[in-house]
């Protein structure tokens, strides 16, 4: 167990280098200027990015009163089936704990990336009114930040509850299914309220700014626009921020889970106690070496990120920090895994491997499919020269026909993993796809605060330059949000499979029959699950919406001298409406997620095996579709917006829109929330798999 521990101790220390490397890029970011005091666009510039901050933190305060609430009743109910239990079933010691921790950090990872993210808005307002470079600079360090305490705080937290387990830790490993369940909880708030709300603004500003009032977007009269650049940043930092957060630690929890299962049943099978050439205890610390290794690659992606020159189109720096962690990380896990369990570690190596591939090849897809540079995108701006219906129907089909790469990479990538490692090697292609999280969260929260930017720049009339340099960086985020939300559901798919056969193998199933009227019962449940819950988060979506309209209408009703420049609008009240509703809203569809696989479970653990197998199904082609139509509707519009087809203001431009306004809740609600879905009814039926019928 020596070596074990030493390479716990190990993980723990790169994971803490992750939050100190961090926090000195935060200071770094912190100490560039957001403008002159004394002159009059630094003060504006200033006064915007504190408005911004300012309904940030109230939407998060809300926000956590719910959670706190939620939180505190959930760990209640987990002591309750410690200590108590149900017909003399317990779950594990302690669990209610584990959860606790699991959802104080994800809060926590998404709090500290919202925080930089609205700290570096107004930065890179200002920079680019010098440099499109000095402002992808800041945008980026900010995105590091963001990236590098997610996966700083997953793997730390992950260690810290294993480690405290002590001697008892391989007969324990379910108190990590409560850190997952927290975390996973935590993430499905987080994503499906911000979610509502930043979609919320976002529809309303557009509608009634845009469409009705025919104002350029993010133009100061619109009462609107700052509560849309909250949104930007509960949704799109806190929200995906929680999100990936339990991604990273439910991969790491599933190929743990496999790694005990895996070398029990072959034990008790009358074979050696091996799980692809690994003895138990490598097989479970093997997740946390990988998880290591990749922390350092991110790191080394961002420093490649920052250092290279950026000549022409900067998306090419982005791009090539993400390909060099890809190639560090295949370096290192290589080099690890040799020291480790010398050539034992092959078969591991390839699956991990596999997985990295798998997330290279579905972030190509997605950026070929929503690039406002590619063929896709290109055809639903053409659409909208014939109105919004063709826009409607041309988007639909491209997020429909992007769903065939995912599909069939994340189907290679199970066989070839199965092929070397068996269930643990799904597992852990899972977490291959996540190893470089800390760089490609650092290009995936970028694009929010280039959004936020440009929005600022606009606002501040910081000039016609800063705002073209601002909505250069604001396309290229467009596309790299999209390409995160790639990896997030790909990885999602591969996980929630493991977390699956986690289960299977936990609750003794030998098999899933779905000849039972049971299971088949089960299966088309969960089919459906995906579908509801995507009905619930957009109608929430269209009902926060239609309040922020009318409160954009009134306004510029009402208000007089608002549409002539000498009145302020009351952005605050707007800011009001989109909180009040998003919590509102969020409560319902995630509730819906826990209580539904606990209520199949307890009724039959056949058909729950069903309903997890139906929603891994519909949930991750739902989610493929609805984030790639959403992101190619985007960018279209900022393709016509460019220039083509009319430019702003031109029919054209209107029927794009209003597909825009259609995608947004796909690709910012309902599509990521999706990829948690899958995974937290797994991690749920892991957790409380000892209450359940058999």
């Amino acid at each position: 167990m020596d070596m074990d521990v030493e390479y716990l101790w190990l993980g723990l220390a790169i994971a803490l280098l992750a939050i100190a490397f961090a926090v000195y890029i935060a200071v770094i970011m912190v100490s560039s200027t957001m403008g002159d005091r004394d002159s009059k666009k630094g003060r504006r510039t200033r006064w915007i990015a504190n408005q911004i901050h300012d309904g940030s933190m109230m939407f998060l305060r809300k926000e956590y009163e719910v959670l706190v609430g939620f939180v505190g009743i959930m760990m209640a109910v987990l002591v309750y089936l410690e200590v108590i239990g149900i017909n003399g079933e317990h779950i594990e010691k302690y669990t209610w704990l584990a959860f606790g921790f699991g959802a104080f950090l994800s809060a926590l990872a998404g709090n500290i990336g919202m925080r930089i993210a609205t700290a570096a808005n107004g930065r890179t307002a200002y920079a680019v009114r010098f440099s499109r470079d000095r402002g992808l600079k800041i945008a980026f360090q900010s995105g590091a930040v963001m990236g590098l305490c997610v996966v700083g705080l997953g793997l730390a937290g992950l260690v810290i509850v294993y480690m405290a387990l002590g001697d008892e830790r391989l007969d324990r490993l379910e108190v990590l299914y409560g850190f997952g369940f927290g975390a996973s909880s935590i993430a499905l708030f987080a994503r499906v309220g911000g979610g509502i709300y930043t979609k919320s603004a976002d529809v309303g500003a557009d509608l009634v700014g845009k469409v009705e009032a025919g104002i350029p977007e993010d133009d100061p009269r619109n009462p609107a626009v700052i509560a849309d650049n909250v949104g930007d940043n509960v949704g799109d930092v806190a929200g995906m921020g929680a999100d990936l957060f339990e991604s990273y630690v439910d991969s790491i929890i599933a190929a743990m889970a496999l790694g005990l299962s895996a070398t029990v049943a072959v034990t008790a099978g009358g074979r050696t106690g091996t799980v692809a050439g690994l003895e138990q205890i490598e097989a479970l610390t093997v997740p946390i070496i990988i998880a290591s290794a990749g922390i350092i690659a991110s790191i080394l992606g961002i420093l490649f990120t920052l250092s290279i020159p950026r000549p022409g189109n900067p998306r090419w720096a982005l791009t090539g920090g993400t390909v060099f962690a890809a190639i560090m990380m295949v370096i290192f896990s290589y080099t690890a895994l040799y020291l480790y369990v010398g050539e034992d570690g092959y078969n591991t190596f390839a699956a991990l491997v596999t997985g990295l591939a798998a997330g290279v090849c579905i972030g190509f897809s997605t950026d070929y499919f929503t690039s406002d540079h590619q063929l896709p995108a290109k055809s639903i701006a053409k659409a909208a020269t014939t109105g919004s219906g063709t826009v409607l129907i041309s988007g639909m089909a491209v997020g429909m026909i992007s769903v065939i790469v995912p599909v069939l990479v994340v189907c290679i990538a199970i066989m070839a993993a199965h092929f070397f490692a068996d269930l643990y090697g799904i597992a852990i292609a899972a977490l291959g796809m996540l190893s470089t999280l800390g760089v490609t969260l650092a290009t995936d929260t970028y694009g929010p605060v280039a959004d936020n930017a440009a929005g600022i720049a606009e606002m501040a009339n910081l000039g016609h330059k800063a705002r073209k340099r601002a909505e250069d960086l604001d396309a290229i985020g467009n596309t790299t949000a999209a390409v995160g939300k790639g990896f997030a559901i790909g990885s999602a798919a591969l996980a929630a499979l493991a977390l699956f056969s986690a289960y299977t193998e936990v609750a003794n199933l030998d098999g899933i029959n779905i000849v039972k009227p049971e299971v088949i019962t089960g299966l088309l449940i969960g089919a459906l699950l995906p579908f509801v819950f995507s009905a619930l988060t957009m109608n929430s979506v269209g009902r926060a919406a239609m309040a922020m309209v009318q409160e954009v209408r009134r306004q510029f009703r009402e208000i007089k001298g608002l549409m002539t420049g000498r009145a302020q609008p009351d952005t605050k009240r707007c800011v009001a409406i989109a909180t009040s509703a998003a919590i509102r809203e969020m409560i319902l569809p995630s509730v819906l997620v826990i209580a539904v696989p606990i209520a199949v479970g307890i009724w039959n653990a056949e058909a729950l095996g069903g309903l997890l197998a139906g929603s891994l199904v519909t949930g991750f082609l739902l989610a493929v579709f609805m984030a790639n139509a959403g992101g190619a509707w985007d960018n279209a519009k900022k393709y016509i917006e460019a220039g083509h087809h009319g430019g702003k203001g031109s029919a054209a431009h209107k029927a794009a829109v209003v597909g825009d306004t259609v995608g947004d809740p796909f690709k910012d609600t309902s599509g990521p929330s999706l990829n948690i879905l899958i995974k937290l009814m797994a991690i749920v039926s892991l957790v409380f798999v000892p209450l359940f019928a058999f």
